[in-house]
């Protein structure tokens, strides 16, 4: 079997003894955004197991948009990453 060479880790331990493993994180073409994609994607990255700046690079996400999700998940947990609550979470 051959491993890909990566820059950084390739599996983080969770706070809540999971393991997080970079075929955990979803596909670099997700169209679709759900709160479990974007919550793995946050926590792929307050973990350690990629960068901000991978992340921004490989989703095309933009800089405010993934520090948005972070503040999401820190105030107010998965919930907040739910596009049908967007009214409830976020502040004018």
């Amino acid at each position: 079997m051959y491993l890909k060479k990566v820059e950084g880790p390739r599996a983080v331990t969770l706070p809540n003894g999971n393991v997080m493993t970079r075929a955990d994180l979803p596909p670099a073409d997700t169209a679709r955004w759900v709160a479990s994609r974007k919550l793995a994607v946050v926590r792929g990255v307050l973990y350690g197991l990629v960068t901000q700046g991978e992340v921004c690079n490989l989703y095309n996400l933009s800089e405010e948009e993934f520090e948005e999700w972070v503040r999401a998940v820190s105030l107010h947990g998965e919930a907040a990453l739910k596009a049908t609550a967007l009214k409830f979470y976020r502040q004018p």
